[in-house]
């Protein structure tokens, strides 16, 4: 009798253990009903799953019956105590009851479809907290697609217009010059290395020193300029020649001008800042012809002691960076050829003829100009300097800010080159402030300066200057103004929110 009695006491138990089970993991599956119901996002997902998918509607008593068999070999309260970790087969069962129950719960017509109040997508409150890589993906589709039915509609009306002549000299003897000019370009930046040598070691006026950097730097710039417009040059050659020269002088200026600040530095007592991740060069330690070799070579325009530089050349990134940049440079070539020169050789006088018809041949150009310009822009600032970067370890790599985010045509100015902004800033902006010039003169000297670099950039290879270039930057000063004006008094919401910087917010030393 007591072994009879026991037994159905042990059976007793069983059944009591397998009824709490039961009712631990419902409770646990009335928990996460309520957890779902209360999430609006959650709860119209799921209920949408569950529309799109067969779902058999079982209730509570019918997942009772239907796990009963599972749990009477497991003991479901274990499953939900922390210091037990159940197996697969456990978890799938639960998680598998627990998603019906749900489905149940929200498949019901009772069930609120709007919970809460929602803005449309695209509303203006909304839309800037919405992803819009969609959108984008659709408009590059959308872009691939109409330019590559006019490439094919322009191939079958006019056929392959590449002209070498164009890039190139017909007689390649009318480039030796300009090679030649080329590899003598070093002899400047020796020159003033010995300059500053000299002015260390000896008690050299500073004025004198400022006259022979100034004859150094002028005969660098004017002695290729001749050279181009001696021999008649292409284009392609002189382009990069004058680009060439134009940067040497913006160097030199900097390397003579920073040298003088140091020695001003260390006269009242003081020490030039050392950025991180550089060696610590002092002077006159940093006269020699390996600092001012890295200095000529280096993706800036900015010379100082030392540079922050990266640890390690990554050999592989640096080829596919050089595989780019051959494609767009063919990409440019192509585009000049193809659209651009017909359009331009075909095109009258914009002065002389029907002024309808110079507005439709501008707008014409318009978008392969366009094209060219991002190419050159994507080749020159992204691939080019950050090759450059990579092979000589240099690390401070931001050649550009975001300037297609720019609110106004200042701020343009300042984001889209930042190895010439620098330069401006450090060499221009700031010497004029401390000089007594307003901020409005220092700007307008600024603008006069940049307009005299694009005037020889352009005009000297192309062989006609003529003061287009210049008058076109010139231009940009009263559009600096205005976008400024118009910035501050009509502020939209829309265009995105970015700092403000101003030339007085560089990171440079102002005092």
């Amino acid at each position: 009798m007591e072994a009879l009695k026991g037994s159905h006491q042990d059976q007793g138990n069983h059944n009591q253990e397998e009824e709490e089970s039961q009712v631990s993991e419902m409770t646990s599956v009335e928990e996460m009903e309520e957890m779902v119901s209360t999430s609006g996002e959650e709860t119209e997902e799921t209920s949408a799953m569950s529309v799109t998918s067969t779902v058999d509607v079982m209730t509570p008593a019918t997942l009772r019956r239907r796990t009963s068999a599972h749990f009477k070999s497991v003991d479901s309260r274990d499953l939900l105590r922390d210091d037990v970790v159940p197996g697969e087969e456990e978890k799938k069962v639960v998680t598998t009851t627990r998603v019906e129950v749900t489905r149940n719960r929200t498949l019901r017509a009772s069930s609120p479809a709007h919970r809460r109040n929602k803005e449309s997508p695209l509303s203006s409150d909304a839309i800037w907290r919405q992803s819009h890589a969609g959108l984008f993906n659709l408009c590059i589709v959308v872009l691939i697609a109409v330019n590559s039915r006019l490439i094919i509609e322009n191939l079958m009306k006019y056929g392959l217009l590449i002209n070498s002549g164009f890039w190139f000299s017909s007689k390649s003897a009318r480039d030796w010059p300009l090679l030649m000019c080329c590899l003598s370009l070093p002899i400047f930046p020796l020159s003033a290395l010995l300059v500053e040598k000299l002015k260390s070691q000896t008690n050299v006026s500073e004025g004198v020193i400022f006259v022979l950097h100034l004859i150094i730097s002028t005969t660098g710039i004017v002695y290729p300029a001749y050279v181009i417009h001696r021999v008649q040059s292409a284009l392609l050659p002189g382009l990069v020649l004058i680009l060439i020269a134009l940067t040497g002088w913006m160097k030199l200026l900097s390397y003579a001008h920073a040298n003088k600040d140091v020695r001003e530095i260390l006269k009242d007592g003081e020490k030039p800042d050392i950025p991180q991740h550089a060696e610590n060069v002092e002077y006159p330690d940093n006269l020699t012809i390996k600092n001012i070799a890295y200095f000529m070579l280096a993706p800036t325009l900015c010379y100082q002691l030392s540079y922050p530089r990266s640890e390690t050349v990554r050999k592989g990134w640096v080829l596919r960076q050089a595989g780019k940049l051959v494609v767009f440079l063919g990409l440019i070539g192509f585009i000049i050829e193809q659209y651009i020169n017909p359009t331009v050789s075909k095109s009258q006088h914009p002065l002389k003829g029907n002024y309808l018809y110079a507005a439709e041949r501008i707008l014409k150009l318009s978008m392969p100009v366009l094209y060219v310009w991002l190419c050159m822009f994507y080749c020159l600032f992204h691939l080019w300097l950050n090759i450059v970067a990579e092979l000589l370890r240099f690390g401070d790599r931001e050649f550009y800010k975001d300037w297609w985010n720019a609110k106004t045509v200042e701020e343009y100015w300042r984001m889209w080159n930042m190895p010439v902004h620098k330069w401006m800033v450090r060499h221009i902006y700031f010497p004029s402030i401390r000089a007594g010039l307003p901020k409005a003169a220092a700007v307008f000297l600024v603008f006069v300066i940049s307009a005299l670099f694009h005037e020889v950039a352009i005009g000297v290879p192309c062989h006609m200057l003529r003061c287009w270039a210049f008058l076109g930057i010139m231009m940009q000063v009263p559009l600096v103004y205005l976008t400024n004006l118009i910035q501050d008094r009509w502020n939209n919401s829309m265009v995105r929110a970015c700092h403000p910087e101003t030339f007085d917010k560089e990171n440079f030393n102002t005092s």
